[in-house]
C-alpha cells in the first residue's frame, strides 16, 4: 500500500526466517531489560560498573579505514572505504535506548554503507544516560553534522540513525535547520523513537505482540535522557518540533514494533509540512528489523544502500 502523497510500499507477509528470529526474541527474555523502570536502572548501574566496549570489531579494519578523534568528551570513530574517494558522507547515530552503547549489529551496518555504498561514516559513540541528556547531546550531535555537509566532497551527506539514534538525529537535523538553514541530502530513521512520552493510544495493542520492546522502561530510559527537560521539548522528542523545511526522509518501521506509532506520526506530520516522506512499513517486523538477519532486514539495507549512494550534494 502507498499512502497518498507518499513515496514507500508496505512489504508482504513476513518470511520464515523472520517469524523464527521473533520466536527466538521473545524465548531469550530480550524484552525483560525495558520491563519496567527498576530493570532499566539495573541496565544502567550494570553498564556504571562495568561499561561495554564501543570499539568496533577488529574484521571492520580488513575492509575499511578506521581512524577515532574525540570531540568534547564523545569518541567519534571515521570509516572509509579504504581505495578511492567516497562517494559519499554519513553521519550515522546508533540506538540502544540512550543507555546502550554501539553493538555489532550496528558495525554491521556501518561496514554495509561503507563496502556497499562506498561512504564514508562518521559514527559518534555519544554519552550515554544519564550522564547525557537532551540539552547537552543535540548541540554536539547538530556540529559534527553540520562539519560533515561543510567538508563537502563528491556525493551527498545523509544522516542516518536508528531507534534512539534516529530522535537524536531528527532532532540534530531541527537544530542545525534553525541555526544554520543547512540541512543534509536526506534523513533516514530506523524504527524511530521520537516521542519520549510513550504515550500514543495505540501502543497498548502493540506492546504484547513486540519481541524486543516494553513501554515501561522506555519511559524512564526517555525520562533519563531527558534530564531537566520536559518530554515534549524538541531536544527530547523531536516529533513534537518543527518538520517544514527539512530534506526528504526515509522511515523504516514494523508492525511488531511499539515505536511505529511514532513512525506514523512522523509521517503524517511530514507529510502536512511539505517534507517528502519514502515510508516503509513491514507486516510481521520487529524494532530495527533492517540490522537483522533476515530477508526484510536484506533489502531495507540495498534500499538504504542505493539512498546513500544515489545521494545527491547538500
Amino acid at each position: 500500500m502507498t499512502l497518498p502523497g507518499v513515496v514507500g510500499e508496505v512489504m508482504g507477509v513476513p518470511s520464515l526466517r523472520s517469524r523464527a528470529l521473533s520466536a527466538a526474541l521473545i524465548a531469550s527474555g530480550r524484552r525483560r531489560r525495558w520491563a519496567s523502570a527498576a530493570a532499566v536502572h539495573a541496565e544502567v548501574a550494570a553498564g556504571s560498573r562495568r561499561p561495554a566496549s564501543h570499539l568496533p570489531p577488529r574484521s571492520l579494519a580488513r575492509v575499511a579505514a578506521l581512524s577515532r578523534t574525540i570531540v568534547g568528551a564523545w569518541p567519534v570513530y571515521d570509516v572509509s572505504p579504504r581505495v578511492g574517494e567516497p562517494a559519499a558522507r554519513v553521519l550515522y547515530l546508533h540506538g540502544g535506548g540512550f543507555i546502550h552503547e554501539l553493538v555489532r549489529p550496528h558495525w554491521s551496518l556501518i561496514r554495509t554503507l561503507v563496502t556497499g555504498a562506498g561512504a564514508r561514516c562518521v559514527v559518534p559513540a555519544y554519552t550515554l544516560a544519564p550522564r547525557g541528556t537532551a540539552d547537552r547531546t543535540v548541540p554536539v550531535a547538530a556540529d559534527l553534522l553540520s562539519g560533515l555537509i561543510a567538508g563537502g566532497g563528491p556525493g551527498g551527506t545523509v544522516l542516518v540513525g536508528d531507534s534512539a539514534g534516529a530522535g537524536l538525529a531528527l532532532a540534530a537535523a531541527q537544530r542545525l535547520r534553525d541555526r544554520t538553514g543547512a540541512s543534509p541530502s536526506r534523513i533516514v530513521l530506523i524504527s524511530p523513537w521520537l516521542d519520549m512520552s510513550m504515550t500514543h493510544p495505540d501502543q497498548a495493542a502493540i506492546e504484547p505482540h513486540d519481541p524486543m520492546l516494553a513501554r515501561a522502561g522506555l519511559r524512564e530510559a526517555g525520562r533519563l535522557y531527558a534530564g531537566t527537560l520536559e518530554p515534549a521539548d524538541p531536544r527530547v522528542s523531536p516529533l513534537y518540533g518543527e518538520l517544514a523545511g527539512l530534506p526528504p526522509v526515509t522511515v523504516f518501521t514494523g508492525t511488531r514494533d511499539v515505536l511505529g506509532t511514532d513512525a506514523r506520526e512522523l509521517l503524517a506530520r511530514a507529510r502536512a509540512a511539505g517534507v517528502e516522506v519514502d515510508f516503509h512499513e513491514a507486516p510481521g517486523q520487529a524494532h530495527n528489523y533492517p540490522l537483522l538477519p533476515v530477508p526484510e532486514g536484506r533489502a531495507a539495507r540495498d534500499r538504504l544502500v542505493e539512498l546513500v549512494r544515489t545521494a545527491p550534494e547538500c
